[in-house]
Order: structure tokens, then sequence, then C-alpha cells
């Protein structure tokens, strides 16, 4: 989710997934998929700013988990309890 400004004044958070369009008309003006429309306070450059540095951060953040995930596949396993398992006898 990223942060918004309304022309009031009020903060509101918008899924940037959602956003079809942004137009300076000279108020800012977001448009979502659904046709919603939303005056903001930000300006273009600083809606296009925002949308940009979340989706940075998701992809630092997807990168940072693979990381983890490889680092924890290189250790060495943990010692678990024996498995036992029980073979019928055959006659």
């Amino acid at each position: 989710m990223i942060s918004l400004t309304r022309l009031n004044g009020q903060r509101f958070a918008v899924n940037p997934d959602l956003i079809q369009r942004a137009e300076a008309t000279p108020d800012t003006i977001v448009t979502l998929v659904d046709g919603t429309k939303l005056l903001v306070k930000e300006d273009l450059d600083q809606v296009i700013r925002i949308v940009d540095d979340h989706r940075a951060a998701m992809v630092a953040r997807s990168i940072e988990i693979a990381n983890e995930a490889a680092e924890a596949d290189a250790m060495p396993p943990r010692r678990s309890r024996a498995h036992l398992s029980v073979t019928p006898e055959v006659d």
C-alpha cells in the first residue's frame, strides 16, 4: 500500500497495483482500474516516485527472502529424531 493525501489533508492508503493512470490537470488525479478517481495533494512526479519506491521495496524484499531461503538450504540439516519403520514379516 502507498500513502497519499486528499486535497483536504486527509491521508489514505491505496494499492498501487490498482492505479491505472495519474494525471495533472492542474490538480493530480489518480484513476484506479475500476474507474474511481482520487484527487490528491501530491504532484504527478511525487505520485510516480512513491509508486516506484514502493515497487523497488517489494523487489528488494523478494530478493532478501530468496537469499534467506538459499542460506537456509545451504546450512547443514538439523539432527532430527530417528525415523522408525515397521516391515511386515514374510513367511
